[in-house]
């Protein structure tokens, strides 16, 4: 069986939405012990196949698909775009479980196999917060792998015209916070974006984060442990990478808006 979506000319399958909640279903949130353990500790739903698909429709994976492709073919002639995987991310509502900074102590022992506390940059505010809370779990189509795409430094990133970046007509810049990128570190588990450990060393930009003291906000993984910092806003480095999003809930606005325009 096959999903149209019309105003995408795209045709979704139902293969995607199979494969994108057996992965969540595999991810961190449920098979790395002591993130479960978070999850369940601050009254977040357990992440199942039968939860997910109570908790998100057939349009749902049908507008997650459309965006998981848009990026994909948006952002296919970086620098290293044959080594990002996008798909979907779950984000937890931040009222039970803020991603934009530290986690509690003892969540990354299954996860980076020591139970050290996450380093974060006294100067740093809290952070956009793009996910609002009200929701257990938002589902957001974004990169799900150890590697985002290399777009240049802070600065090319964000000096870029809106066009650049716009997937569905909605920039993806504005998801380029520490929010997403926490997320997205749970989610994997024990095979962390970002770290060292992998085949390249990498660090992801918050482009979507304002300047702090003249620098830039950036996340990775270093000697163990999650390391949310800041640095030059003109290293564009191959090792500083991005993650390009978009929020599923909101395609479906975005979509007929680019129907009434296009109409």
């Amino acid at each position: 069986m096959a999903w149209g979506l019309a105003s995408q000319h795209h045709t979704v399958r139902t293969e995607f939405a199979a494969e994108q909640m057996e992965r969540l279903a595999d991810s961190g949130w449920a098979k790395c012990s002591s993130i479960a353990r978070l999850v369940a500790e601050v009254g977040l739903p357990a992440i199942t196949k039968t939860y997910l698909r109570a908790a998100f429709s057939a349009r749902d994976w049908q507008l997650a698909e459309v965006a998981v492709r848009g990026l994909r073919e948006k952002f296919a002639a970086c620098r290293f775009a044959p080594e990002v995987e996008y798909g979907t991310l779950l984000v937890p509502d931040p009222s039970l479980l803020d991603t934009r900074g530290a986690v509690p102590d003892g969540a990354r022992q299954d996860q980076l196999r020591q139970a050290g506390v996450d380093v974060v940059d006294s100067r740093l505010p809290a952070g956009r917060l793009v996910v609002q809370p009200g929701r257990a779990w938002t589902l957001v189509a974004t990169v799900v792998g150890a590697f985002g795409p290399a777009c240049g430094s802070y600065d090319a990133v964000r000096q870029a015209t809106p066009t650049a970046f716009s997937v569905c007509g909605i920039d993806t810049r504005t998801l380029m916070v520490r929010q997403i990128w926490g997320a997205r570190v749970l989610q994997c588990g024990d095979q962390p974006p970002d770290c060292e450990l992998n085949r390249r060393w990498t660090f992801t930009i918050f482009a979507g984060e304002p300047r702090c003291e003249g620098l830039v906000p950036s996340g990775t993984v270093l000697k163990g442990k999650v390391r949310l910092r800041l640095g030059k806003r003109d290293r564009g480095i191959a090792s500083a990478r991005v993650a390009p999003a978009l929020i599923v809930s909101r395609l479906e606005a975005a979509c007929l808006t680019r129907r009434y325009r296009n109409g």
